[in-house]
């Protein structure tokens, strides 16, 4: 008898063993269905920023693409304030599960790191890259009574009246407040930084002249410098945008290496599964190579690259790395 107790130890065990594997490919099935699966509900994808600017015009118009194509509502819900921490941390703390995305700038993730002394989120550790989506070079644009109408004449006038002009931006640590401390460091002008929540408080103020320039994103206020209504100085990429190519660099009038670039990446919570990861990527490069949606973005100043999310990791770490030398060498603060 005791070969039989044997044996029929034996099929426990291979019974167990075989249920055991059963359970793990099971699993492993549900898993791989559910990422295919998705979505299967509303997709909200975050702006820190108001309506109108440039990560907004992005978001709507991958928002629409995507809405027509995966059958379920694709929500833009802007969430200005903070530098961009604001809409961030809502994402940083949100399910891993493809239905709550961020539009990731330059800011979140590589500057803020460095001017913030604390944050409720880390802008690196806790996302996952999904894509690079666009970017867009700054513009330098002065009120039109201010009387100036090139880059030197600008720099000029502030040394001969230190801390009296102004310059505006979307916000402390946007790579707008940091080309405006770029350019302070680069020629030792002394212009006061004043912050907004976002273009549509920014603008006004300098159509209105309560504050003497703007660093803002080309796309939004391309259509202002056409009217005629803000005088355009410079550009911040090292070569002319393609969409105002009238507009010279600021390297080409005396700051040879001046460049400060905005731009836009699609990310997710931290520990967002793989396979959704590579899903959401593939439905980016899709939509950003789509005729219409590039012929959109590049119509409104931006040039749309998607790229791998080890591209973008790249990327982000390369950007930390620059911006967070800007801000230690220029002693940049948080008014």
């Amino acid at each position: 008898m005791q070969w039989l107790s044997k044996a029929v130890k034996g099929l426990v065990v291979s019974l167990v063993l075989c249920a055991m594997s059963v359970t793990a490919h099971g699993q492993h099935s549900k898993s791989q269905i559910n990422s295919l699966a998705w979505p299967q509900q509303a997709i909200r994808i975050i702006v820190t920023f108001t309506p109108g600017g440039a990560p907004d015009i992005l978001a709507r118009v991958l928002a629409e693409h995507w809405q027509k194509n995966l059958g379920v509502p694709v929500l833009v819900e802007n969430r200005p304030g903070y530098g961009g921490n604001i809409g961030a941390d809502i994402v940083a703390k949100s399910n891993p599960d493809g239905y709550t995305l961020l539009i990731g700038t330059v800011g979140i993730h590589a500057i803020n790191g460095a001017l913030y002394e604390k944050m409720s989120f880390h802008p690196i550790n806790d996302f996952t890259p999904i894509s690079f989506l666009a970017s867009t070079p700054n513009v330098l644009v002065v009120n039109k009574r201010l009387g100036v109408r090139s880059l030197p004449e600008l720099i000029e006038l502030a040394r001969t009246k230190p801390n009296e002009l102004t310059f505006g931006s979307s916000g402390v640590g946007t790579s707008l407040h940091m080309s405006g401390e770029l350019l302070k460091e680069m020629t030792g002008i002394q212009i006061r930084h004043i912050p907004y929540k976002g273009r549509a408080q920014s603008l006004p103020d300098l159509i209105s002249g309560r504050i003497s320039m703007l660093f803002d994103n080309l796309s939004s206020s391309l259509p202002l410098i056409k009217a005629g209504e803000i005088q355009a100085l410079a550009v911040t990429s090292l070569k002319r945008s393609a969409a105002a190519p009238e507009i010279p660099t600021m390297a080409e009038q005396g700051l040879a290496s001046f460049e400060a670039i905005s731009w836009f990446s699609l990310m997710a919570p931290a520990n967002l599964p793989a396979p959704l990861q590579k899903k959401l990527n593939s439905l980016t490069r899709l939509a950003l190579n789509h005729p219409d949606v590039r012929s959109k973005l590049l119509a409104g100043g931006l040039d749309p690259a998607p790229g791998s999310p080890q591209e973008l990791t790249k990327l982000i770490q390369s950007e930390s790395n620059k911006w967070g030398r800007v801000v230690h060498q220029s002693g940049a603060t948080l008014e």
